[in-house]
């Protein structure tokens, strides 16, 4: 913008059109070019952009998002998609619980060296089968009939959007949900046990809140002494033996996934004919839930191990680029800073070469 001091101006301010800047830009197209580029490829906050360009925050954002919604459109992220995860998280931690709940679906799809690609397709509000199918439904018939595999955590209403919108995919439960399940029903044995033969909490001192750690490590993992400590605490605080009995249903569902596919499927099967059927009422709930699973589990040695660890390292990224940004009070700005940091546009990163002196 010029200003004219002739008086006898009567134009008085004009402006120049120039293709180094949109009309009424506030900055160059270069300047949001790279601005957009660090958000792309680094884990920065806008404000610490806007400091660098000498503006306020409104002004580099305002700038930047048709940008970021332009280039995001012009992407075909779904291109060669044939294996989704999904998961849900926290994006803002305020307002009544559950309101703050998105769906998170990533592509699982694995590149031309084998490993998956991670990489953010979308964000969803919600935690509900809904939430997942209407987003399945608005791709098209094109993009859900390509997709082989779908894995998920043991939620019915993420597997019901797979079964209805899915049909022809493979649905796998996540082998460290299932561990998981396993860990927190000898941690609920555990606190029954300590309430029904001391009659109060775990304290420092109680043999069985003394192992409540030691409970959740796998066998192969225990020293010669943490096994001797072990068994001490369990022969002094489980007298009838359900925390031991726990303890060993837990190592046998965790062998499922450190077994040959031949010996994890018969693994399965023995887990499901005798956890439902146990007196101790919180492995006989494990195996009701596990049986209901049956297919999702055994799916797991049908494709190779699939699994929702790439869901959950993108979850990772997210929360990285969250907490930079010292959270986020508005879901569009959200959904396009996650798509923008964890959408598979930054490099992997490479294994350093040390040069040998």
């Amino acid at each position: 913008i010029f200003r004219c001091r002739e008086d006898a101006c009567e134009v008085v301010t004009f402006s120049e059109v120039h293709e180094l800047a949109a009309p009424r830009a506030k900055l160059t197209t270069r300047a949001i070019a790279w601005a957009v580029g660090q958000l792309r490829c680094h884990d920065i906050a806008v404000s610490a952009l806007a400091d660098m360009l000498g503006v306020a925050w409104n002004t580099v954002w305002h700038a930047m998002a048709p940008v970021i919604e332009a280039q995001l459109a012009a992407e075909d992220r779904l291109a060669g998609v044939d294996a989704l995860g999904v998961d849900e998280h926290v994006w803002r931690h305020v307002g009544p619980p559950g309101t703050g709940l998105v769906t998170g679906i990533v592509d699982h799809s694995r590149g031309e060296d084998g490993r998956p690609r991670a990489r953010l397709l979308d964000l969803v509000k919600g935690r509900t089968g809904a939430a997942y199918g209407d987003w399945l439904t608005e791709q098209g018939p094109a993009f859900t009939s390509g997709i082989r595999t779908a894995t998920l955590d043991p939620f019915h209403g993420y597997a019901n959007a797979i079964r209805d919108e899915l049909p022809e995919a493979i649905t796998v439960l996540d082998a460290f949900h299932v561990v998981k399940l396993g860990g927190q029903v000898v941690d609920e044995v555990r606190r029954r046990v300590q309430q029904d033969t001391l009659g109060h909490r775990g304290r420092a001192g109680d043999p069985l809140y003394g192992i409540r750690r030691t409970l959740q490590i796998g066998a192969e993992h225990l020293t010669e002494r943490q096994v001797t400590r072990l068994n001490a605490k369990l022969e002094a605080g489980d007298p009838h033996h359900e925390v031991t009995l726990a303890w060993h249903c837990y190592q046998k569902l965790r062998a499922i996934y450190h077994a040959r596919p031949e010996t994890g499927r018969r693994l399965v099967a023995e887990i499901l004919a005798a956890f439902p059927s146990c007196p101790i009422p919180e492995i006989a709930r494990l195996g009701r839930t596990l049986r209901r699973w049956k297919a999702a589990i055994l799916a797991y040695f049908d494709t190779a191990g699939a699994s929702n660890g790439p869901t959950e390292a993108v979850n990772g990224v997210i929360e990285t680029m969250r907490r930079v940004a010292r959270g986020f009070r508005n879901f569009d700005n959200y959904r396009l800073r996650a798509l923008l940091a964890a959408g598979g546009h930054r490099p992997w990163r490479k294994t350093p070469t040390h040069a040998h002196l």
